[in-house]
């Protein structure tokens, strides 16, 4: 579907008219959307969609710590600070999309966000305001996976909605935790080409003669691909998430090794240059932006970095010098809510300028492609029942993202424990997740969005106090590592059960202090206590999934209250910007 300038317009107007676009309806979508092409290339990127096709809440993190080079830097500033560096008004639609702040009347101001019918509305609009031809559409990842939907299907929904969309090239994270052969079929039915310079055959595989693209250098996947865009030569690297082995469980990526692999970058980046001279080189990466910074700062030769994992929304290209000269890094958010959109200008086979804009994805400003949404709908049809089954109601916002523990993450653990009558529930870090507004029925789709992978299963153990101890010491020196590349996943394990306080500037293995249970008592590091959780990485845990034991706590309850959130007391970085509340 390409909707010209004239025609999106018409389509705005018929929508307000009908209802369709509340608060400041066609004029404010235009002003929004109607971005005038600059340059000859237009590169359309989105991440970390995480497998919603239907319009969500997404609450941005309160808590997003940067420590050491990365203190008061995007993407580690929230709230006031945020829209303080970035010049954005307070209650604008831009400031509602980016930070945490006033969410629930905001998010009922505005409505929601995302949507694959309204994603495919807005990206026909760019496509056809800068000409198809001199388009691209870049997945960052993570597309695969995050509903039920999804899980179901083993990510067949959204390679569907993906061609739809018509995306050009990809590369990934979750998508390997449906294993190689599901990933292969996948890929088999994909339009868009997946590129992965950084994924090698293990010697065993190789040894075994398993499949690779290129035998000679021991890639698994196609490491860039080349395409005319607007008469110009684009070179896209693929970067796929350097960590999947020790994030996601080995046994899904057997064959395969990953890493953020600078040296072979360079060199890459260095041949495609000289053997095919091309006007850009890109590299579309799932690092996450602390990663891509640094990366930026050490390799030559790369135009702009698209990248993804982290879910920050930051609407402005970062320019980071390198010995070469400078790389644009760029960073577009999670759940569809963001399609960041890049133009270049290329001049006598150089870059020679830039135009970015992160464009926030209203549904309510943004009227559904009929295909796209007929699509969805029938897609959806044979599993509404079990989606749509009510569960409680939300007496208060329930979301996810955030260094520290969100409500959600408390049901989940609060669940656990009251399931296998635990003394401290653990519940991973992960950043994916929607958001429920209070008065929302909480339906079996939102504990999905919550908890859909394919290593659902919980465990009670017995665990000391010293490796509690442990465990969060070792979480923690993933998150607040002063070198990016030993960040290694997502955010601060969530916890029911027990308090502490956490001093992230402390070194290695001092971070965490003053351990407590919840009725106040000391964490004894010889006694063992009973622990509960879920998402194990190392082995298949044997309980039943997490999503059995949270749709059945809420059934028990009418609203969903939380007294306690179980966020750790924070110690020397009162001033860090990255603090909201």
């Amino acid at each position: 579907m390409h909707l010209s300038r004239r025609e999106f317009l018409s389509v705005m107007v018929a929508a307000s008219a009908a209802g369709m676009l509340p608060h400041r309806g066609a004029q404010a979508a235009n002003a929004l959307y109607d971005l005038p092409p600059f340059g000859n290339v237009r590169i359309l990127h989105f991440t970390d969609c995480h497998a919603q096709l239907l319009p969500v809440y997404f609450r941005e993190p309160d808590t997003n710590l940067g420590l050491g080079a990365a203190l008061g830097r995007p993407p580690h500033l929230v709230g006031q600070a945020f829209l303080d560096h970035f010049s954005l008004a307070a209650g604008s639609p831009e400031a509602h999309a980016l930070t945490y702040l006033n969410f629930p009347s905001l998010a009922e101001t505005y409505g929601k966000v995302g949507g694959f019918a309204h994603l495919s509305t807005l990206i026909a609009r760019l496509r056809d305001a800068a000409g198809v031809e001199q388009t691209l559409l870049l997945d960052g990842g993570d597309t695969w996976q995050g509903s039920g939907t999804a899980l179901w299907s083993r990510g067949t929904d959204m390679v569907e909605a993906c061609n739809r969309l018509g995306v050009d090239v990809m590369t990934g994270h979750w998508e390997f935790t449906y294993g190689e052969e599901a990933l292969r079929a996948n890929l088999a039915q994909s339009n868009a080409e997946f590129v992965a310079q950084n994924i090698y055959l293990t010697e065993e595989a190789i040894f075994d003669e398993l499949p690779a693209f290129d035998e000679d250098t021991g890639h698994a996947f196609r490491p860039y691909t080349l395409r005319e865009v607007g008469g110009v030569q684009v070179a896209v690297i693929g970067q796929a998430f350097p960590y999947t082995p020790v994030a996601n469980p080995k046994r899904f990526v057997p064959n395969w090794s990953y890493g953020i692999q600078e040296a072979p970058l360079q060199a890459l980046v260095e041949e495609i240059r000289s053997r095919h001279n091309p006007g850009l080189v890109l590299l579309l990466s799932h690092n996450g932006m602390d990663v891509d910074l640094k990366l930026a700062s050490r390799v030559s030769g790369l135009d702009a970095i698209f990248g993804g994992h982290t879910h920050d929304g930051v609407p402005a290209a970062i320019e980071v010098q390198n010995p070469g000269g400078m790389t644009l890094v760029t960073n577009a958010g999670s759940n569809g809510k963001f399609l960041g959109v890049m133009d270049f200008q290329v001049k006598q086979g150089r870059l020679a300028g830039f135009r970015y804009r992160l464009l926030p994805v209203f549904s309510s400003m943004l009227p559904p492609d009929p295909e796209m949404q007929a699509w969805i709908e029938r897609m959806r049809e044979p599993h509404l029942e079990t989606l749509s089954q009510p569960l409680a109601v939300a007496g208060q916002t329930l979301y996810r993202r955030g260094n520290f523990n969100g409500t959600f993450d408390q049901v989940i653990c609060e669940a656990l424990l009251e399931h296998y009558d635990a003394e401290i529930a653990l519940s991973p870090g992960f950043r994916w997740g929607t958001t429920v507004l209070p008065g929302e029925t909480l339906t079996m789709e939102h504990v999905l969005d919550q908890t859909a992978i394919t290593y659902p299963e919980t465990y009670m153990n017995e665990m000391s106090g010293e490796q509690i101890k442990l465990i969060l010491e070792d979480v923690a020196d993933n998150l607040f590592n002063l070198d990016p590349y030993q960040q290694q996943g997502g955010d601060m394990v969530r916890v029911a059960g027990i308090e502490y306080s956490l001093d992230p500037t402390a070194p290695v293995g001092d971070r965490i202090r003053d351990l407590r249970t919840r009725d106040g008592a000391a964490l004894d590091p010889k006694r063992r206590y009973k622990v509960t959780g879920w998402g194990v990485v190392g082995t298949v845990a044997p309980g039943p999934p997490v999503w059995d034991i949270v749709r059945e706590w809420l059934l028990s309850k009418k609203e969903v209250n939380l007294p306690v959130l179980n966020k750790p007391n924070l110690l020397n970085i009162q001033d860090n910007p990255g603090l909201g509340i």
